[in-house]
């Protein structure tokens, strides 16, 4: 790796003893050169430690004999420094330059070929090839600075600010390199700070009311170092997987992100050209190059979407239900949680650290555009949005899956993971979606919850038995595939069905109304999905467009009917047939008595599947569905229902 700073910054000094398998090639400070073209880790790793220990150090401090042939520390006030032909090796220099300056030495080292460029230095040193000097601000590192195009490290990593132009960024991500912005790199500090005010809020009203002395406070704190630490570090994480899966979406989900660019425009909240994100000629561009935003782009879109969220949701009501207590406690050390719960309740900031809690966590696991495209097909406002993927999240028992597909990390590759959390991602936000239409405001989060997890975890690990036909053999392909990358079986059974998870709440909510036993309600449906062939039907509104909202709008109708139609044919099949004995044999009692109407529907979604054109061939094939719900009791099965 190579990098810009000194070992006695905290930043920079910091960053390299966070691994001791760091092999540092160059750096430089205000003051000198270091280049170790071969470095040993281990022998570095311990002089760097060495460095960062003395009182005040500087590169000229570390010792030379422990620096590989060919390299050493020069002095920035140096005429020239003698290239060897180990540095001009490690730096990438082609030909036979003998010498450099140490502006062009620097330069050199930014434009080394190595894994990671490290700044914990203050200026900029990348910008975009279209920018100028001038328009950097940034006189005092004019000669050494670099374009992003021409970087050849893979990954940037930003200890200091402002060291790289976003366009810079931009350009860079463009050409292969990985880089956020330096405000989500260095986001667990700023998190940091948040915690620190926010518990010693909380018990300066513990030492006023005389429950602590200042020396059993201060040494209270000290002991939460870790695990606030740990909390931070959780929400860096999450926050960092967010954009790892957006860029594997990109390009697919770029209509949606203008989409949301606009709106945030429209509220006055966002200006796009002052952000460095693309106009609409630069959006039409990218759609027909097959390319979507880049990682800085999402870093600033991610900014602006949680901003505007956090100020929705502290504008209602809705952190105000009990529930949400415990993501009150859960931001807290459990020293704090266990010995003053009350003061917690308590806290003067608690619906600021309720609602900084929630929308974090939900735009980290539902994605940058969750909300958005959730109003835009829904109708429901941003809290009706928050309050339902919070119970769909614990319905679903998200937390357990997140962390299985974690424990995968260095075990299979990033790309399966995000595949792994992307399905997960679907499961939300469909489950959302449904709780906003079933009345979610006017119900508690704990009353939902309490409704539909019990059925919800009885059910979840059947359904790979109850799906049936070719439902059955997508979910066995989808579990293969999975192992076959390197999931384990148990993980990969259980994300090949998640999609399939979505139904049991109308699967509850349906039991609870023909007062059966829930179970049974859900061996009827899956049989009876497979037995009229909808899995098929759903498979082709998954494929429908979503480019523009109405698009979108489209989709969502037809699959929201797809399954009130399969809903409603569950519940005639248990109302007619309560007594039969299997599954199959309650089917066939009332297929038996509604022939026609059966066959008129398999006939219908066969239909769409022949189709070129999709929309207008399912909305006929689902008004055709319906007549085997409406007015079947009389049908002997030789003639059509009538209205």
């Amino acid at each position: 790796m190579v990098g810009v700073g000194d070992m006695s910054g905290d930043v920079f000094g910091n960053g390299m003893l966070l691994s001791e398998h760091i092999r540092l090639v160059a750096a430089f400070d205000h003051r000198d050169i270091f280049i170790d073209p071969n470095p040993d880790a281990a022998t570095s790793y311990a002089e760097r430690k060495r460095l960062f220990e003395l009182p005040r150090s500087s590169w000229s401090d570390y010792s030379r004999d422990l620096i590989s042939e060919g390299g050493g520390v020069f002095s920035r006030s140096a005429k020239q420094v003698r290239l060897t032909p180990q540095i001009r090796e490690a730096l990438g220099i082609e030909g036979d330059v003998e010498t450099m300056t140490p502006n062009e030495l620097m330069h050199a080292v930014l434009l080394a070929p190595a894994d990671l460029f490290w700044n914990g230095g203050i200026g900029t040193y990348i910008k975009a090839s279209s920018e100028t000097s001038e328009q950097i601000g940034d006189r005092a590192n004019d000669a050494i600075r670099v374009d992003g195009r021409d970087l050849r490290v893979r990954v940037i990593g930003e200890g200091g600010n402002l060291g790289v132009s976003q366009l810079g960024r931009i350009e860079a991500a463009q050409n292969g390199v990985s880089v956020n912005t330096d405000a989500i790199d260095n986001s667990a500090g700023v998190d940091s700070s948040d915690h620190e005010v926010n518990i010693k809020i909380l018990l300066a009203d513990v030492v006023r009311d005389g429950g602590l002395t200042m020396d059993e406070r201060n040494e209270l704190l000290a002991s939460m170092t870790d695990e606030v630490a740990h909390k931070v570090l959780r929400h860096n994480t999450d926050q960092n997987t967010l954009l790892g899966n957006a860029r594997v979406q990109a390009p697919a989900m770029l209509h949606v992100h203008r989409r949301l660019i606009d709106a945030l425009e429209a509220d006055g909240f966002l200006d796009r050209e002052l952000e460095f994100l693309p106009n609409d000629v630069e959006i039409d561009e990218r759609i027909e190059a097959g390319e979507g935003l880049t990682s800085p782009e999402f870093s600033v879109l991610l900014a602006y979407a949680k901003l505007r969220l956090k100020d929705q949701v502290l504008a209602s009501d809705v952190v105000d239900d009990e529930w949400f207590v415990r993501e009150l406690a859960a931001y807290f050390p459990d020293a704090l949680r266990t010995r003053y719960p009350e003061a917690i309740e308590a806290h003067a900031l608690r619906r600021e650290i309720i609602t900084n809690s929630v929308v974090n966590g939900l735009v980290n696991r539902g994605g940058i555009t969750f909300v958005h495209r959730a109003s835009e097909e829904t109708g429901a406002r941003p809290e009706e949005i928050v309050k339902a993927f919070v119970v769909a999240r614990e319905v679903f028992d998200a937390q357990s899956f997140i962390d299985e597909v974690e424990a995968l990390d260095n075990v299979v590759s990033t790309d399966v993971q995000s595949s792994l959390l992307l399905r997960l991602r679907r499961l939300l936000d469909r489950a959302t979606r449904w709780f906003v239409h079933h009345e979610v405001e006017h119900t508690s989060v704990s009353a939902l919850i309490e409704r539909y997890e019990p059925s919800v975890s009885r059910l979840a690990p059947k359904v790979p038995e109850l799906v049936i036909g070719v439902g059955r053999e997508q979910y066995e392909d989808t579990a293969a595939g999975l192992v076959e990358q390197g999931v384990p079986e148990q993980l990969a059974r259980r994300a090949a069905a998640l999609l399939d998870l979505f139904v049991l709440l109308d699967i509850t909510d349906l039991a609870h109304e023909v007062d059966a036993d829930v179970e049974a309600v859900a061996s009827t449906y899956f049989h009876g999905a497979a037995q009229i062939g909808l899995g098929r039907m759903l498979d082709a509104i998954a494929e429908l467009p979503r480019d523009d909202r109405w698009d979108a709008l489209a989709r969502g109708a037809v699959r929201d009917d797809a399954y009130a139609v399969l809903t409603d044919l569950t519940r005639d099949v248990m109302l007619e047939a309560p007594e039969a004995g299997s599954t199959e044999e309650r089917w066939n009692a009332w297929a038996e008595r509604h022939a026609l109407a059966v066959e008129r529907g398999r006939a219908a979604i066969a239909g769409v599947e022949r189709a070129e054109s999709r929309l207008a061939p399912m909305s006929v094939a689902l008004r055709t569905l319906r007549t085997l719900t409406r007015g079947t009791s009389g049908d002997s099965g030789q003639t059509e229902p009538t209205a």
